[in-house]
């Protein structure tokens, strides 16, 4: 499987941003799908993670704010940034995992840029 986002970018603090994921290969056994963010001098962490039942998860920083989504048609994750803040300024990346048997995988990351 690979993945591959688009939709990083540079906007003001208050703007929107809508990232997309497209997986290509053999997506039918994708599971989970999520994006994580990792800003300059800290760690990757999960940004939102939606799963094959459409379950979706937040960290309370994005909470209220960005919304996941996915099109198993089309196989591929969108996350709907508003509201963004400066703090939100970090590489992108696009995640997806299958169970059985497990397997993980991860796209190239996409810099979303806020200003103040």
């Amino acid at each position: 499987v690979q993945l591959q986002a688009f939709g990083g970018g540079l906007v003001q603090a208050g703007g929107s941003l809508r990232l997309s994921c497209a997986a290509s290969g053999n997506t039918s056994s994708l599971n989970v799908m999520a994006w994580y963010r990792q800003a300059p001098g800290k760690q990757r962490g999960m940004v939102a993670v939606i799963h094959s039942g459409f379950d979706t998860g937040y960290a309370e920083s994005v909470k209220g704010r960005f919304t996941i989504s996915r099109d198993n048609a089309k196989s591929t994750v969108y996350l709907q940034m508003n509201s963004l803040k400066p703090e939100d300024t970090a590489v992108y990346y696009c995640y997806a995992c299958s169970f059985l048997p497990y397997r993980d995988f991860w796209g190239r990351g996409t810099l979303v840029t806020v200003s103040s």
